[in-house]
């Protein structure tokens, strides 16, 4: 019996032998299920491109989390606690605690994403795919990718450990001293040189790097380069801290010309203007006032001509979005069942300019007597404040307020016979929702798309976020210009912009043109992530950043013989008085340290790389 079996074994194992050598190749040597092998993946046309595409995945929502980089300038203020804004509007920051960093500007996660940037690249250099049209534009869009993390790990973090290849397991060190601020620039540029290069000529999906985009991106880096800040002996003599830091070769340039640097961002922002046109920058003079708010509305949302606007933006689709596209939930009022998070504080509302071009004043009289009266037209595009005319309420609170106006103050009202105070349905009083209002009496307006059938608290919007857009580069040449004394052309392009939006022109010289193009470039790019930067590089975050947030109260009594049982806004019958106050320290205690002109490397990075060195005024 046992012979038998053996001798069973042996034809067992034979047959088996002879059925594997007899099979294909391809199914002896199975691939797994579950993956896909790096060979396979950019030698397949459609799979690489899809690797390609992950690099995007770094860009998140663009501007339009919850928290609103706006929060941490002098924009607006986040409302509600617990989040770590705070420790960086009070100058708490430290590498332990570093305070509330977004997913797209986080250190290690800009790492990672240059790493699937480094992947592409190398795959593509040596391209097992035929289409050499194919590998252009994929390794343009990698080299744009790399390009734009790296960008943002300068501006937030200053000179950085450039990585240009995809470090593997078991290399004997992973440790990398940073480069100096002048490589990470030189190096920013080279890859968007390369990419505007390998994208000319090619036709690309919306949401996708262009040779549009190249251009846009190297306008901004050259810009920042040529600022105050990263001048260092012009740092140096502004601030003790940075003149005191051992290695300011991180932060900036520490010798050269400084005015060459000024011409490179001039012509960088030049070749934007040269290949593009925007949207309404041909105007010999102003439009009216109620087109000017139109035109602005149309550039924010990207509607009926404001897609010519951007360049390089976050776009997003109604049927197939989980986080994306809640602006209107995320900041709207209360009052309409939203989270009121962002909110404008006073002392950017007081910014807008009236609308014959005269700075608002509250020592005025008839300013501060109608302070939403008569101002720039892209305040009523981007801000709702008390009376302005805004969507339906839901239809359980309609009958509180059939007209739907915005309500961020208190008023006289008759209840009962008898005159009562009545707190408006957007405030932290609201008989709707009353912990959640503003704090400062303001919501945004911009990026909310205003179409009465959109609820926003249950509505996915597809508003894009715009990462760079034309008038960026169109004010990036205005700043160059202003610096390399070519005043004329500064306020040619400057007034371009204005009558757009129904604004007169400007005829300033010398540091009055200076200060009216940085109010320019605040009120036009509001909430867009530019003013964090731009207060930093100027080196005027002291007077800006570290002021105290503020914000309004108002009261309404009736005129004598007036009354009135269910509240409307309504001059003819209330009389208005406006108070500027402070938030309450409680709530937000703003101060500005210079130590928070670059955020600090967290201790865990420090503790991976012996050779880093950490930002000045933080202990490491």
């Amino acid at each position: 019996m046992n012979k038998f079996k053996n001798i069973t074994y042996l034809c067992l194992i034979a047959v088996s032998l002879w059925i594997f050598s007899s099979c294909n190749a391809d199914f002896v040597n199975t691939s797994p299920l579950d993956e896909v092998s790096e060979e396979d993946v950019w030698s397949d046309p459609a799979l690489a491109e899809a690797a390609v595409t992950g690099t995007y995945v770094g860009l998140g929502q663009g501007g339009f989390d919850e928290q609103m980089l706006a929060s941490l300038t002098d924009e607006a203020i986040f409302t509600h606690p617990g989040r770590d804004i705070t420790v960086i509007t009070e100058s708490r920051s430290n590498p332990a605690a570093p305070g509330w960093i977004n997913n797209t500007l986080e250190w290690g996660n800009m790492y990672s994403y240059i790493r699937a940037c480094n992947v592409a690249i190398e795959n593509l250099t040596d391209p097992l795919l035929t289409d050499q049209d194919l590998v252009d534009r994929l390794m343009g869009e990698a080299k744009f990718m790399r390009a734009y993390y790296s960008h943002q790990l300068l501006r937030y973090y200053g000179g950085f450990p450039i990585v240009d290849r995809a470090y593997e397991l078991g290399e004997e060190s992973y440790e990398i001293p940073r480069n100096t601020w002048e490589e990470c620039i030189n190096f920013i540029v080279g890859d968007l040189d390369e990419a505007a290069t390998l994208l000319e000529g090619k036709s690309m999906d919306s949401g996708r790097a262009s040779r549009m985009a190249a251009l846009a991106l190297k306008s901004r880096v050259l810009l920042y380069a040529a600022s105050d800040l990263h001048d260092i002996p012009t740092a140096s003599s502004q601030s003790s801290l940075i003149s005191g830091y051992a290695n300011p070769e991180y932060l900036g340039y520490t010798s050269g010309d400084r005015m060459s640097r000024w011409q490179r961002a001039k012509d960088a922002a030049k070749a934007v203007l040269d290949n593009d046109e925007g949207n309404l920058l041909n105007l010999s003079g102003p439009v009216s006032h109620e087109e000017g708010i139109q035109n602005y509305m149309n550039n924010s949302l990207s509607k009926n001509g404001g897609e010519e606007e951007l360049i390089f933006a976050r776009y997003f689709i109604n049927a197939k979005q989980e986080n994306g596209g809640r602006q209107g939930l995320f900041n709207g009022p209360n009052g309409y069942n939203n989270w009121a998070g962002n909110t404008p504080i006073q002392h950017f509302v007081d910014d807008y300019e009236m609308m014959d071009g005269t700075e608002f004043d509250w020592d005025n009289p008839e300013h501060a007597e109608a302070p939403y009266e008569n101002r720039d037209a892209r305040f009523y595009a981007s801000l709702l404040y008390d009376g302005a005319q805004w969507k339906p309420r839901s239809s359980a609170n309609q009958p509180k307020d059939p007209l739907g106006q915005i309500q961020t103050g208190q008023y006289e009202i008759i209840q009962n016979g008898s005159v009562e105070t009545h707190f408006g349905l957007d405030t932290r009083n609201s008989s709707i929702e009353d912990w959640n209002g503003s704090y400062t009496g303001y919501y945004f307006r911009k990026f909310i798309d205003p179409d009465p059938s959109i609820v926003d608290q249950n509505t996915w919007q597809e508003i894009p976020w715009p990462f760079l857009r034309y008038t960026e580069a169109v004010l990036n040449y205005v700043e160059a210009c202003i610096e390399l004394g070519q005043e004329e052309e500064a306020r040619t392009w400057l007034n371009r912009i204005r009558y757009r939006v129904g604004m007169p022109a400007i005829n300033d010289s010398g540091e009055a043109l200076r200060e009216r193009y940085r109010n320019e470039r605040r009120i036009e790019m509001a909430y867009e992530e530019q003013r964090y930067h731009d207060c930093r590089r100027w080196m005027i975050p002291e007077e800006t950043l570290g002021r105290k947030a503020n914000g309004i109260n108002i009261v309404g009594e009736f005129k004598p013989g007036e009354s009135l049982e269910l509240y409307r806004y309504d001059p003819e019958i209330y009389d208005y008085s406006y108070e500027v106050t402070p938030i309450d320290p409680g709530k937000e205690n703003r101060q500005w340290l210079d130590k928070m002109y670059y955020l600090p490397i967290h201790q865990n990075e420090m503790n991976r790389n012996a050779q880093l060195v950490q930002n000045p005024g933080y202990t490491e």
